[in-house]
């Protein structure tokens, strides 16, 4: 017999995993009231409260979304097109745009007194611009939306097969305003959305809903509800979202640990997720490495903290003598344009070819909270060269030696996510060699920083997948608003006698 769960009791047993149990705390027992809901994260045995409130505002926002979905179908395709172009005009206009500047300044005011990273929350005009160019660039893009991409023909008939939206797309993402631009993206393929994003971003979120992406929706004469916002500052609210059966497919962005927490809700509902949590990029040095090139692409793939920023640089013994001081340069000289101190993490048995006084030299770091006294360089284990560092403002790097590419290799599948790597090299065969070995989605030959959707593919992302969890099925890394689509199969019958 099914009963509802209306309370908790300290200590209680709660089975998951099928053999494996836990037991509820006191506090979560104390807070926990008739309403509320429950999930057990059979991955980890974590305990998550949703709060009544919390979850009728993620299924309100889905509901929406869910009925938008179904009118979308009967609209035309400019309609669609309408809508990025108005939703990037108001975005350009100042006057418009004033009141979402000044959200934003105070979400920045209040992050940095609770210590909390800024360098992705700022909506500068650099960022600003880039949400009108992404908007624009699904305005101007061709509709993929009913287009036939088979046709199988038959005597008397003949079927097609057509793309078609996928329904509502669930997406959680960090305190990044520019993502808005990227999400609105599944609109193009006939999508709905609903967002969360993190809480040190949620007034400028409400303020660009407020006064541009509403008013968009309704002078396009799209439905309300297309593009949503859970108005909610708790990690409730993501847990709610995602466990929402009516998504089509849950998308979160963000650290690591919270990221696969919520793609573990999702996968309990039933709803298939992509996720982009973990980065950091490598950079590994060849036999026919150049050493000015290196210092080139290692200054150009650090200057600023984003999951392919460089993150660990591995560098062959037989040329470190010539390419360590270029990969130090590099760094020094990221540094420089930001005007700060860089840190240096080297794996242990790696420090013979670094200078002594950067392990002794304490010197200021740029963190969350300010500058904090710092030694220029530390040892790390040799086990940790995946560890992702998420600095705010001084750049920093891990650095191994090795002995071969194949050895590089090795780590890089090993240890790292699986995301960004790049061999610094002139010689092909060295190159191809390094393509056929490496398990990543995203190889080069220079900078980390060009794996953006929008920079490399013309098309804003809402996200990039690593291969932390294997390759992904039938689609890239990138996944723009274009890629979220089903295909549906439409048959044209000729002859009215066929029989099977």
């Amino acid at each position: 017999m099914i009963e509802q769960l209306t309370s908790l009791e300290p200590g209680q047993t709660i089975i998951f995993g099928g053999d494996r149990t836990t037991t509820v705390p006191p506090e979560l027992a104390a807070a926990f009231v008739a309403g509320d809901r429950l999930i057990v994260v059979n991955d980890t045995g974590a305990l998550l409260h949703i709060p009544a409130q919390e979850w009728e505002t993620a299924t309100t926002a889905v509901g929406r979304a869910s009925e938008a979905f179904l009118q979308v179908g009967a609209l035309n395709d400019q309609a669609i097109t309408n809508f990025f172009d108005v939703f990037a005009r108001r975005l350009a206009d100042e006057q418009i745009f004033a009141p979402i500047a000044q959200a934003n300044a105070a979400d920045v005011a209040q992050a940095k007194q609770r210590g909390r990273s800024t360098t992705r929350l700022v909506l500068s005009e650099g960022m600003r611009a880039d949400m009108i160019a992404g908007l624009e660039a699904w305005r101007d893009a061709p509709t993929t939306r009913d287009s036939v991409i088979e046709t199988v023909e038959h005597e008397g008939w003949r079927v097609e097969q057509r793309i078609a939206g996928l329904g509502v797309v669930g997406f959680v993402f960090e305190g990044r305003p520019n993502v808005f631009a990227d999400a609105c993206g599944v609109l193009r393929s006939g999508n709905a959305v609903v967002f969360r994003i993190g809480s040190d971003a949620l007034g400028t979120a409400k303020a660009i809903v407020e006064h541009a992406l509403d008013p968009a929706l309704a002078e396009a004469g799209l439905p309300p509800g297309l593009a949503s916002l859970v108005p909610s500052a708790a990690h409730a609210a993501g847990w709610a979202l995602f466990s929402d059966q009516r998504l089509a497919l849950a998308v979160a962005r963000g650290s690591g640990q919270a990221v696969n927490q919520l793609g573990s809700v999702a996968r309990q509902a039933g709803t298939s997720v992509s996720l982009h949590g973990t980065g950091g990029a490598w950079i590994i040095t060849g036999e026919g490495a150049d050493a000015a090139r290196l210092t080139a692409v290692v200054s150009a793939s650090l200057d600023r903290k984003v999951c392919n920023t460089l993150n660990t640089c591995v560098v062959l013994a037989n040329r470190a003598e010539e390419l360590v001081p270029a990969a130090l340069a590099g760094l020094q000289d990221a540094a420089d344009r930001l005007g700060v101190n860089g840190k240096l993490h080297v794996a242990e048995g790696s420090e013979s070819l670094i200078p002594p006084e950067m392990f002794h030299e304490v010197v200021p770091i740029g963190r969350a909270g300010g500058d904090v006294p710092e030694p220029r360089a530390e040892t790390i284990g040799r086990d940790q060269l995946g560890h992702e560092w998420e600095w705010e403002t001084s750049p920093e790097v891990t650095l191994v030696i090795v002995d071969s590419v194949e050895e590089a290799i090795g780590l890089f599948n090993q240890q790292s996510p699986r995301f960004v790597v790049s061999l610094i090299s002139d010689i092909q065969v060295e190159q191809d060699r390094f393509w056929a070995g490496v398990d990543a989605p995203f190889v080069g030959d220079g900078f980390t920083r060009w794996v953006d959707g929008q920079y490399a593919l013309n098309k804003p992302e809402l996200g990039l997948s690593n291969w932390d969890f294997g390759r992904l099925f039938s689609r890239g890394g990138v996944l723009a608003g274009d890629s979220v689509f089903t295909v549906r199969s439409r048959v044209i019958q000729e002859r009215a006698d066929l029989r099977r």
